[in-house]
């Protein structure tokens, strides 16, 4: 999976704090891939369009980060137009401000972690208040399944970007060598690609039955600008990052996490034999 350039970034507002964080966040991606801000605000009855707080927030938008920004005003549940109108346009990325966090009962309601889902873009989930001008410092966690190997590039693009550095998790538990053998082995594997593409890269493993706590946790220690993380539509003992554990990393990081859904082709072919 690439990621478009001369694309839209997409960013639903609601005028919390933490959506008004997201589209700051997004102004030097915007930069970098040359792309237009589209800002998407949702309204259940008709006198709470806000149409002129849009208009006036598109305009300084466009004034702070220099990129063309338009906005969308539609009736509707956020969660759910949010997918549709990204299937519509087809933006490069959905970047969203997240205030609440998720629980397990909403996951198959209209909630956030739903429409995560079901966007077919990448999208970047923002909860911390902390404003990241900028991003150098990627966190890669890796797991043996074959979606998993989508996010490699994606990763690789945002370093380029932003002259980052990618640091390379590996989680696996000590009930299970052969496992830990393999990731071990794989992760090498994907850190010889990524240094291939001359971007600074180094991998680390952990032995853990806490999966999504210890990426959080290891993120904030190496002081990690973004977590870039795989859904899936199901989850093995194996896949570590899938289904209710990808949740549960944007539900608990303080972090802006990239959460990618896997592109649905029989195979794969971004790096070639053994991957």
């Amino acid at each position: 999976m690439k990621l478009q350039e001369r694309g839209t970034l997409l960013i639903p507002i609601d005028f919390t704090e933490q959506s008004l964080l997201a589209i700051k966040q997004a102004y030097n991606l915007a930069k970098y891939t040359h792309s237009k801000i589209i800002l998407l605000h949702t309204y259940d009855k008709v006198g709470e369009e806000r149409y002129e707080d849009l208009k006036a927030l598109s305009k300084q938008t466009q004034q702070e980060s220099g990129v063309p920004t338009e906005f969308m005003n539609v009736k509707g549940n956020i969660y759910t137009e949010v997918p549709r109108i990204a299937e519509e346009i087809k933006p490069a990325i959905v970047i969203v401000g997240l205030e609440s966090h998720m629980s397990s009962k909403n996951i198959v309601g209209a909630s956030a972690s739903k429409m995560i889902r079901e966007c077919k873009c990448p999208v970047i989930s923002i909860r911390g208040k902390e404003h990241r001008d900028g991003c150098e410092n990627i966190l890669l966690p890796l797991d043996l399944s074959r979606e998993s190997r989508e996010k490699v590039d994606v990763a690789v693009q945002f370093a380029h970007y932003f002259g980052a550095s990618i640091r390379i998790l590996g989680v696996f538990s000590l009930s299970d060598n052969a496992y830990e053998n393999q990731l071990l082995a794989y992760s090498h594997q994907v850190k010889q690609y990524i240094k291939g593409k001359g971007i600074s890269c180094s991998n680390k493993s952990l032995a853990s039955d806490k999966v999504a706590e210890t990426v959080v946790e290891y993120a904030n220690k190496i002081e990690a600008d973004l977590i870039i993380i795989m859904n899936k539509p199901t989850l093995s003992i194996k896949e570590f990052f899938s289904g209710t554990e990808a949740q549960k990393v944007v539900d608990i990081s303080n972090l802006p996490v990239m959460t990618i859904n896997p592109e649905k082709k029989e195979s794969m072919t971004h790096f070639g034999t053994g991957f």
